[in-house]
């Protein structure tokens, strides 16, 4: 019997869909879904791909509790082969980050540890009205691997993030919204045509004007304000010849929905 892919890619529309595949084992990070992810990041990025948007998303009824412990012990006796494993998984929160496409988040159930790291590496954040949030490391004594130290305090700030940290406590979904983990909390059943909406409505926008505002910001969190301003102003001497901010002025003075390349 072949094993199914603990992550399945597809195309649904202009979304590309990044879907968490091992429910049986809380969708957990392994190498093999490291792996998987970058082969469908550079599917859904290359030219002509029709992709406008990504969602990440997980089968069963949680989204992910943290990574695949029966690899983990396999490799943390060598030094190796343990920093192998942490840097797949950094390769692949990075890349998701970095992606020129908006990367949209639909969770439900728990969230924990390498779960909570793969969402801090998103754009927008969905969540059920039951979903829980969680570092949980400390608990174990654990640290975080693949980035939730460092994303953690520059989503929610530092007091907070080091109280999750510090305490591996849960958290529900309004107080992750109250704290600026998720933008929207969905009602119960609602999570995944919400967040397919949303994805839908990124498809009529321009593509290039996406892909700026998104990388301003987070590069300009990375250096001083004077710098940000200046990368903001090179990119709209830039971005404003071009033919999307034509087709959106004449749309606005036709009092009429823009209609963008893709």
């Amino acid at each position: 019997m072949i094993d199914a892919p603990p992550l399945s890619a597809s195309i649904s529309g202009a979304t590309g869909i990044l879907e968490l595949a091992r429910p049986d084992a809380f969708n957990c990070l392994s190498t093999a879904v490291f792996e998987l992810m970058e082969a469908a990041l550079d599917r859904f990025e290359a030219s002509g791909s029709g992709v406008s948007s990504i969602l990440v998303r997980a089968q069963g009824k949680h989204f992910c509790t943290g990574a695949d412990l029966n690899e983990l012990k396999a490799v943390r006796g060598d030094a190796d082969s343990l920093r192998a494993f942490l840097q797949k998984g950094h390769g692949a929160f990075n890349r998701l980050q970095a992606s020129r496409l908006p990367v949209v988040a639909a969770v439900q159930g728990l969230c924990l540890a390498g779960g909570l790291e793969l969402v801090l590496s998103c754009d927008v954040v969905f969540a059920d009205a039951a979903a829980r949030f969680g570092d949980q490391h400390g608990k174990f004594g654990i640290i975080p691997g693949w980035g939730g130290s460092q994303r953690l305090p520059r989503v929610i700030g530092p007091r907070r993030a080091k109280d999750l940290l510090l305490s591996a406590r849960w958290i529900d979904a309004d107080t992750a919204l109250q704290w600026g983990l998720v933008n929207y909390v969905c009602e119960p059943g609602t999570l995944a045509q919400t967040s397919g909406e949303y994805c839908a409505m990124l498809a009529t926008r321009s593509q290039q004007g996406l892909a700026s505002m998104k990388r301003l910001a987070d590069a300009g969190l990375d250096g001083t304000l004077a710098e940000g301003l200046q990368m903001e102003e090179n990119d709209a001497l830039h971005t404003l010849r071009q033919q999307d901010v034509e087709e959106g002025i004449a749309a606005f003075e036709g009092r009429r929905e823009p209609v963008f390349a893709r």
